[in-house]
């Protein structure tokens, strides 16, 4: 499904099978990503998908199958929630937000079936009612307040208010910024009707592309689903404990190994931003391999590159996912295609997040053996 904002002058459809149908940029990336930074500019986020779950339950059932705490979502409220395995790694992240008679939930399109099949297994006699709505619905990114025609189907204004600017209740922070980079994150999603789309984007509105909002994400060190995220993700190595995770919540499935690494141990990789030396047109690209340089030549493969964008304050940037143990002080390389990039690491997840109880598991003392 292609949308009306592709016919933009200009306009360059994002490359990937994840952003089909919407545009990386409309023709100058850095001058959308400042309007966007502005407030003044929207990005088409509208080949995301939209579900439904009408019914008295639907808040107490999601309650119990996820990791935030969602059984009083007040109407209007924002969250947001993750769907882990038996072992605490993520197969979904979703965004949620109530009107009183429906759950929103806003999601990556490919995603989408597969998160339905799943729940629809887990119904039993429950009364919720589950429905996909992507075709009615479509959702626009944005940093400010532009006048757009917000679906309210049920009185209130569909609004997803990203709460990554602060730790949410229950949640925790393992980055030590003094002043976290996300405490000027406004941004927020609208969910309209998708027949209202061709009238926006033959309007005058500002817009910006995948590439300017990726920029701004990544300089907030905003973990995404769609990048960050492998099979083997736990939410403590991305610091999503912040927003997505109430701590205090159990019963949920994988909610053993979330407490076990929060409380006991330590999450086997972490999230960083890297400042990568600029090198004109060389840019590096999502699961570029992160090394530490050896004298000898035998460079260490010590993580992958998730997203990476050229901002347009801080130059080019990136997220990464290293492992745990790799030295916060020492200069890594980004090894592209062409050449390997210098780059300078600010530790988003410390190498000692976790291990958070102050209780203390008494050893217990060898017996020795009974001697006949």
């Amino acid at each position: 499904m292609s949308s009306e904002f592709l016919n933009r002058p200009g306009t360059i459809e994002a490359g990937n099978a994840t952003n089909a149908g919407v545009a990386d940029h409309y023709g100058n990336p850095i001058f959308e990503q400042r309007e966007l930074a502005a407030g003044t500019a929207i990005v088409d986020l509208s080949h995301r998908a939209v579900i439904t779950i009408t019914g008295p339950d639907r808040l107490s059932w999601i309650n119990s199958l996820t990791s935030q705490s969602v059984a009083h979502l007040a109407p209007g409220e924002s969250t947001e929630t993750l769907l882990l395995n038996m072992t605490g790694r993520i197969e979904y992240a979703v965004r949620l937000i109530d009107d009183g008679t429906n759950l929103w939930l806003l999601l990556e399109r490919e995603k989408a079936s597969g998160l339905l099949q799943w729940l629809s297994s887990m119904q039993f006699a429950l009364r919720v009612e589950l429905a996909d709505r992507s075709v009615d619905f479509a959702t626009i990114g944005t940093l400010g307040q532009p006048e757009l025609p917000v679906a309210a189907p049920h009185g209130l204004p569909l609004v997803w208010r990203d709460p990554w600017m602060k730790v949410s209740q229950g949640g925790h922070q393992y980055a030590e910024a003094i002043r976290h980079p996300a405490a000027g994150w406004t941004y927020s999603e609208l969910l309209l009707p998708r027949t209202k789309l061709a009238g926006i984007a033959a309007s005058d509105i500002p817009v910006a592309g995948l590439l300017a909002l990726d920029a701004l994400r990544i300089a907030a060190w905003r973990p995404s689903f769609a990048t960050e995220v492998d099979d083997k993700t736990i939410p403590h190595e991305l610091d999503w404990l912040r927003t997505a995770v109430h701590l205090s919540k159990g019963g949920y499935r994988g909610q053993q190994t979330v407490a076990k690494v929060h409380n006991i141990g330590h999450p086997p990789r972490r999230l960083v931003m890297l400042y990568l030396h600029d090198c004109g047109a060389v840019l590096s690209s999502h699961g570029d391999d992160v090394v530490v340089p050896d004298q000898d030549g035998q460079d260490k493969s010590v993580g992958q590159v998730t997203s990476v964008a050229r901002h347009f304050e801080l130059g080019p940037i990136a997220l990464a996912v290293i492992k745990r143990d790799t030295d916060p002080t020492t200069e890594l390389l980004v090894r592209t295609a062409s050449r390997d990039l210098p780059a300078r690491q600010v530790v988003i997840v410390p190498p000692d997040a976790g291990a958070s109880s102050s209780i203390t598991v008494p050893r217990l003392p060898r017996r020795s053996p009974v001697r006949s």
